[in-house]
């Protein structure tokens, strides 16, 4: 099952970054099925990989965005963006060193902190671009 499913209610109006957040959710949903169904650590930490590597791009990404269109918003956003990047870059370092697991409470993490993004920054970015023509 599913630890984070796709809805409108996430959608930011911005197709290309709708479909990078797509991405990101069928990435955190792929680190959970193999974490559910015991995969080793080099899978799980391929997964991991994965994820680390494309949220560095979709958060590119956006900020692209806001500097191209002036957003107002743009150091709280990126200050968001930067935690998130420390916090599972240090995760990742300790998964690599073996010190820590993939666990449940580490798929809460990334389920609330991404869809808790989505909802609140994401969708006041997407709002201020479709204003601007942004589809």
């Amino acid at each position: 099952m599913a630890l984070i499913a796709w809805s409108n209610m996430l959608s930011t109006g911005i197709s290309e970054q709708d479909a990078q957040h797509k991405k990101l959710i069928d990435l955190i949903n792929q680190l959970n099925d193999a974490m559910q169904a015991g995969k080793g650590a080099e899978v799980l930490g391929k997964v991991l990989s994965e994820l680390v590597n494309y949220t560095v791009f979709h958060f590119s990404y956006e900020e692209k965005l806001m500097g191209q269109y002036k957003y107002e918003n743009t150091p709280a956003h990126k200050a968001e963006h930067v935690k998130f990047v420390e916090t599972v870059g240090a995760f990742k370092k300790k998964f690599d060193s073996g010190s820590a697991m993939i666990s449940v409470e580490i798929m809460n993490f990334l389920r609330d902190w991404l869809t808790n993004h989505i909802m609140k920054s994401d969708k006041k970015l997407g709002q201020t671009l479709s204003t601007l023509g942004v589809k």
